[in-house]
């Protein structure tokens, strides 16, 4: 790597037009000549490699825009020298960091080498961003006929391993294309985990086949609530809503997110924000129903019975079908606002507290996290929770996502567990971003997009061991007053970008009035791409 100054490297790039790339790369720097787009050009991928065969298809498509561009893609054997004209992908034999990529771009060649093909893929979304922002609505422009990549030099790489995005659908349903708009721009800007929140009280949207009351009943609920949950008395809208996905949704989307480097991780939520599925299954719960899907929002007194020992055999049964669908290592379990009063309740409860020496319900909830945490290490999965899994005692190999503040994560970490920062304070893109009164309806509190690009996932409490466990961070999107897809986009970008660029940019080159400036070019891209986004 180049060792250069800083405020050189800004002078650098923002003189050839390179400023508006998010998240800035590490290293960027001026070179020689231009390519020029035009004409006969070669994209050569390695023989044998199918990834970047995939790579070199996305980037041919979003090139097809060019009118007077002739395309074709070629192989090369890895083994011999690179192509020394056209558009080269490789993988650096000798490449050891996860995701890194180096993109030269010159007169004769423009050269994107990974460590891997997950760098590939991001050295293509850096190009794509120094392309004119027209590419991105596919349309041939006559404008367009002159179009050349300016001599550069990057080297880059992320700072964080997991850099993540979260959509609830339980509360709302968005349907398949918009999910996968939504994986297109968390490719776009280099996010590589999609945290799916798949069930709710409201609403479970995947299909299990061995519980098909699951969609049938717990997918649909009688009517929503108008107005915000905590101002009674309550009003709905009485029309019935729901939705869900089958299995070859899911495998459609799963593929998707892989061909961009992302990983799905479901979350099946237990013991708490489960009435949907008791309202499907009434016999999970501690009373025996009845239940019906929940039509407000808030948190709610009926969970998953803990005594029960069939509750567990319909858990894993679920989960084993939940395994099938996702390859993800991680599997989410929720964990969090578990009211515990029917426990408290429960002749069964009690009695496995007694039956297993527990001390009381706290104890009873990391009792239930634990055996869930066992069956899934049994899988060769992971489990993530929420930081309430903490009480009672953490089960072992779990994975914190730390969201009600900092202090679970320091905790957790401090314990040697990983973890995945997501405070309500720089990571909940559910909250205001500007006055209320100008806003809609939302659940409240105030995130500024100053506020996300202060945020810094690593505690300064923390030792340098114990950093280690911090895998990344997580922008949330719940959407109780969230009931549609552009409302889901005004409210998550372009947060999510100043986000994406604090997860994958050197902290000592967060700098906010460049990161404004690359924005306000950057925003002409998501023009292009129609996002909905959130104007001051």
């Amino acid at each position: 790597m180049f060792a250069f100054p800083m405020q050189l490297l800004f002078i650098l790039f923002s003189g050839v037009g390179l400023a508006a790339v998010i998240p800035e790369p590490v290293l960027m720097e001026r070179a020689r000549g231009s390519f020029r787009l035009r004409g006969e050009v070669n994209i050569f991928v390695p023989t044998g490699n199918e990834q970047l065969l995939t790579h070199a298809r996305f980037l041919s498509r979003h090139l097809e825009g060019i009118p007077d561009l002739n395309l074709t893609i070629q192989r090369y054997s890895p083994g011999q020298a690179l192509p020394s004209r056209g558009i080269v992908l490789a993988i650096d034999p000798e490449g050891s960091v996860a995701e890194r990529y180096i993109l030269e771009a010159g007169s004769r060649r423009i050269l994107i080498k990974g460590d891997d093909a997950a760098g590939v893929f991001y050295g293509i979304q850096t190009l794509r961003q120094l392309l004119p922002y027209e590419l991105e609505t596919g349309l041939a422009e006559q404008s367009l006929s002159n179009v050349r990549v300016r001599g550069v030099y990057i080297e880059d790489y992320p700072q964080f391993s997991y850099r993540g995005m979260h959509l609830d659908v339980g509360r709302h349903f968005f349907d398949v294309e918009f999910i996968k708009k939504y994986l297109d721009l968390m490719a776009l800007h280099k996010m590589n985990h999609f945290h799916w929140h798949l069930t709710e009280d409201q609403g479970w949207r995947l299909e299990i086949k061995k519980y098909p009351l699951l969609t049938e009943v717990g997918a649909w609920r009688k009517e929503t609530l108008i107005g915000h949950g905590s101002r009674p008395p309550f009003e709905f809208d009485g029309t019935p809503y729901g939705g869900y996905y089958t299995q070859d949704d899911v495998r459609e989307i799963v593929a998707y997110a892989a061909e961009r480097h992302i990983t799905v991780i479901p979350e099946i939520e237990m013991p708490g924000h489960a009435t949907a599925a008791l309202a499907a299954y009434p016999e999970l719960g501690c009373t025996g129903g009845p239940y019906e899907v929940e039509t407000r929002w808030g948190i709610f007194e009926d969970a998953f019975c803990a005594g029960n020992d069939y509750t567990f055999e319909f858990l894993e049964n679920v989960l084993l079908e939940v395994i099938d669908l996702f390859p993800s290592q991680y599997i989410h379990i929720g964990g969090d606002e578990v009211l515990k009063n029917r426990w408290k309740e429960c002749p069964r409860c009690q009695a496995r507290i007694k039956d297993e020496g527990l001390a009381d319900e706290e104890e009873l909830q990391s009792y239930f996290i634990r055996r869930i945490g066992d069956f899934l290490l049994s899988k060769d999965r992971l489990m993530i929770g929420w930081d309430e899994i903490l009480e009672g005692g953490l089960a072992p190999n779990a994975t914190v996502m730390s969201w009600r503040g900092v202090q679970g994560g320091i905790e957790a970490a401090r314990l040697g567990h990983d973890v995945i920062m997501t405070p309500v304070s720089h990571c909940y893109f559910d909250f205001y971003q500007a006055d209320p009164a100008t806003q809609p309806l939302a659940i409240g509190g105030f995130l500024t997009l100053r506020q996300v690009y202060t945020f810094n996932p690593i505690p300064p409490q923390l030792t340098p061991d114990q950093a280690k466990h911090i895998l990344g961070g997580q922008g949330n999107v719940w959407t109780e007053y969230i009931p549609t897809a552009d409302h889901v986009e005004y409210m998550a970008f372009p947060r999510a970008i100043a986000l994406a660029e604090v997860l994958w940019t050197p902290r000592q080159k967060h700098d906010y009035d460049r990161f404004l400036k690359r924005l306000s070019d950057h925003k002409k891209r998501l023009d292009a791409l129609n996002v909905n986004y959130f104007r001051p």
